[in-house]
Order: structure tokens, then sequence, then C-alpha cells
């Protein structure tokens, strides 16, 4: 009976400043009684939600969420989304906590809304609405985030995969791991299939394409937390060995003053511990071998006078030998006889000189280390000189440990280490006492290890005794790679709808 009064409401969006302000506040407050009028109601309020008086503008948004009933839901959670691109900072909290309250009526709807213009929207659009599911999804109440709405989740970001940037890809790993039915073994072993695909391990390897190495590093960023004693990383490591190591010394990235070859070892490294059984065990292993010996000097010959023939040391890559040693010992023992049965006698020599060698080189900086730590706690142990010292300490007394165990005979592969860059575990006691034994007899006469390749240092190392001669240190932990490196893969190619990898 009072159609005509509301459509004098309707029409007052086309008035002045004064109208325009009623309109905003009665429009929503008699919406529900003038169901045959709702399109153009919503239509008039999204007007108003688009006025050049930032204060109409505001009130608008406001009470958007009053026209979110039944069918309405969708599109009012369509049309907030693309309200996320608003540069006005109050305004852009207004979007925000209108989503988040037609969120708690209807959270399938709204997801709809959302996914649509992630899907079809304008960049910027598509580029917030990811950043809204990103950071406040996991604020969300239970009774809110059923299994039912995570399903629908999961589904349409699948839809999404199929086309992202590398930043992208890492706020939707975010989103999927914070999900609750995905933390179970098969959860994660889902995300690590997606992010397998999203790696495209099937494809060919070049090294010498910045985006395809860094597409294949964010991603194996992405899936090495997932791993697990029940979450293997077999596909990966396999990938690594068989196509990332032999081309570990032609590796191209798009990352100013990272140390890819190092970077690439590490998450290797990481990955080992959680790998299943492998097809081709014997043939990778024996590639990590071989690029093992490679870090792994000879002795220099000396000359008949007993001084060194050649005019300097081989340098010694503590950072790079501790993760590829690392790899090597738990790929090990999976084949326990490798280095007895399917090594010559020679080539096993030869690898037994090379261990000596570098333990010998290690006891050197060891002691060193120790030596400059002594009596150091607390504030002293912070400094940055320090803070490597400490680091190397750990590289070194890594090692010293994982060699020991190669010196056995047979081989063994028993004892256990905390990577230098992970948080240290209690169980780590018992392996710090055994690495204060010394090994071998006299040290070389000076194991220097020089200035690295890698530039990757968190602190800049202060000149002096110890700062160039460590080997490689990288402080970052593995949270620090999150959030992306800023150049994706190859970018989105304008709605394509398809990879362009």
């Amino acid at each position: 009976q009072h159609k005509d009064a509301y459509q004098a409401i309707l029409d007052g969006v086309k008035g002045g400043a004064k109208e325009k302000r009623l309109a905003a506040q009665f429009i929503p407050k008699f919406f529900k009684h003038f169901p045959e009028l709702a399109d153009s109601a919503i239509n008039a309020q999204l007007d108003l939600c688009e006025d050049e008086d930032v204060s109409i503008r505001r009130q608008a948004i406001k009470e958007l969420p009053q026209f979110a009933t039944g069918d309405n839901l969708p599109r009012v959670a369509d049309i907030l989304t693309q309200l996320l691109q608003s540069d006005d900072s109050a305004e852009f909290n207004l979007v925000n906590n209108a989503l988040l309250s037609i969120f708690k009526m209807d959270a399938k709807g709204t997801l709809g809304g959302l996914f649509s213009q992630i899907l079809q929207g304008e960049d910027i659009v598509r580029e917030r609405a990811i950043k809204f599911l990103s950071t406040k999804l996991k604020t969300l109440p239970e009774e809110v985030m059923t299994k039912e709405v995570e399903e629908f989740i999961l589904t349409e970001s699948k839809k999404v995969l199929e086309d992202v940037t590398g930043e992208e890809f890492v706020l939707f790993m975010k989103i999927l791991s914070g999900l609750k039915s995905l933390q179970t073994v098969s959860g994660r072993q889902q995300l690590v299939e997606l992010v397998a695909e999203q790696a495209d391990l099937e494809q060919t390897f070049n090294p010498s394409d910045p985006d395809c190495v860094d597409r294949l590093l964010q991603c194996t960023r992405q899936a090495v937390p997932l791993f697990s004693k029940n979450v293997h990383s077999t596909k990966f490591v396999t990938y690594f060995c068989e196509h990332v190591l032999p081309n570990l010394g032609s590796l191209t990235t798009p990352v100013e003053g990272l140390d890819i070859q190092l970077e690439v070892l590490k998450l290797l490294a990481e990955m080992s511990s959680f790998c299943g059984d492998m097809e081709k065990l014997e043939s990778n292993l024996k590639k990590l071998f071989d690029k093992l010996l490679e870090y792994m000097p000879l002795p220099p010959e000396e000359a008949e006078n007993g001084e060194n023939a050649g005019s300097e040391e081989p340098k010694l890559q503590f950072s790079y030998v501790e993760c590829l040693l690392y790899s090597f010992h738990q790929l090990g023992r999976k084949l326990p006889d490798f280095l007895t049965a399917k090594l010559n006698a020679e080539k096993l020599k030869d690898f037994k000189i090379r261990l000596q060698y570098f333990a010998r080189g290690l006891q050197v900086y060891i002691r060193q280390l120790r030596l400059a730590l002594q009596g150091k706690t607390g504030e002293a142990l912070k400094t940055e000189e320090n803070k490597i010292k400490v680091v190397a300490l750990k590289i070194t007394n890594n090692i010293n440990v994982l060699i020991k165990d190669l010196f056995h005979i047979p081989p063994s592969y028993k004892s256990t280490v905390t990577l230098s860059w992970k948080p240290v575990q209690k169980a780590d006691a018992s392996q710090k006492r055994a690495s204060e034994d010394t090994t071998s007899s006299s040290p070389p006469k000076k194991a220097s290890a020089g200035p690295k390749r890698d530039a990757r240092q968190i602190y800049n190392p202060p000149s002096g005794k110890y700062s160039s001669n460590l080997g490689s240190f990288s402080y970052e932990q593995r949270g620090g790679f999150r959030g992306g490196r800023g150049r994706g893969w190859g970018g989105r190619g304008n709605r394509s709808r398809g990879r362009i990898y």
C-alpha cells in the first residue's frame, strides 16, 4: 500500500545531497516490505555506493548487508567484492565489515560472490578478494566455517589455481592449509598433490629460464611444511635429483642476491627426511653422491719438500656440503650398502680420502669457533659477527657428525642432526657431545675456505678472521620465504583461463 512512497524514496537517489543521505538510510530500512521493487532498490543503493560524496558512499555501503536476503545475497556479495577496490581506507574497512557480516548469514553465498569476482573481475578486485580470503577466513568461527563451506572453498580454489601468478599461489596455499578439514593426513596429501600439479613436475626442467626455476622453488617451499612421515616428499625429491641437481651450476633466478644453488640444496635437504620408497633409488643416490664429490675436494698434492705443490688450498664450501651430506645420509639409509656394494673399491677409497681431508679442515674451524665463542652469553651472542659464528658452529658440527657415520665400517646412517637453519631439537644434546670429539691427526697447513659465491647473508659479515671463511650461512627461517618473490611465474595472461607457463 505504500509502494508509491517507497518509489519516491528510490527516486531520492537522483536528488541533492540531503535526499541521497535520507535515501541511503530508508531504502534498506523498508527494503524487505517491497520484494517486487527489490531490483530497483538494490540498483538505487548501488548508485549511492558510487556517489561522488564520500559520506554518502560510506553510509550506502554500511547498509548493504540489509539487502542480503535470500537470492539477493550472492549479488550483494558480488557488489561488495567489487567495492574492495576502494582506495579510501574508511570505505575499504566498511566493505570488509559488511562482507564479514553477510559471511555469518550465508558463508557459501558470500563465497560465491567473492570467487565469481576472483575468476572474472578486474585485476585489482581479484587481488583484494584473494587477500580478503587469506586474512579473514581464519578469523571466522567454526559454526560459519563448516565442512561443507570448506569443501566449497577447496573446489572453487582449484578452479582459480588453473591460472595464477606465483604470489597468488602462495596466498591460496595459505588459505587452503588453514582449513580445518585439510589438517588430516589425507588433507595434507591432497595439498601436496595440488602443489605438485602447480609445480608441473612432469615437464622438462629448464635451468636457464628464471620463471621456471622460480616456480619450482615457490611450489617446493609451499610443499615442505606439509611433508611428514605419513605424507611423503618422494615425487619432489626424485625431481630434484633427476632434473635439478645435474643442472645446479646453470640455474638462474629472477631474485637478486639469492644464492640459488644453496637455496635448492637446502630445500632438498629438508625434503629428504620424508622421502618414501623411490623407484630409481640407486641412480638418484648416485647423482647425489656425484654432486657431493664436487664439493668434497681431494687434499692438495705435496711436493717432495713437504710444501703444497699447488698455489692454494681447495675452498671448503661448508653450507653446500651440510645440505648434500645430509640428503645423502637420509637417502643412503634406504640403500645402506650403496658405498660398499655399489661403488668400486677405488671410488670408495677416493671418497674416504675426501671425507678425511674435509674432517681435518673442520676440526680447525670448530676449535677456532669454540674459542671465539667461549664464555659469551646473552647479548654478546646477538652481535652480527657472533651470530655468524654460532651458525657456522652448527654447520661444522653437523658435517662432523655425518662424516663420522660414513667412516664406520660398514658406513652407518644412524645419527640424527638438526639442519643448521632449523630450530634446535632437544634430542641434539647427545649429538653435541659426540661432535666434540676430534677426528684425524694434524690439520692441513691452511684450511682457508675463502670467500664464496653466495651473497645471500642476512647479516652483512664483518671483515675479519671468520666472516669470509665460513661458507654460506643463511639465517632465514622457512617462513621468511612466504609472501612470494613478487615476480609470479609468467603472469596470468589477462584472464586467459589456461596455464601460460
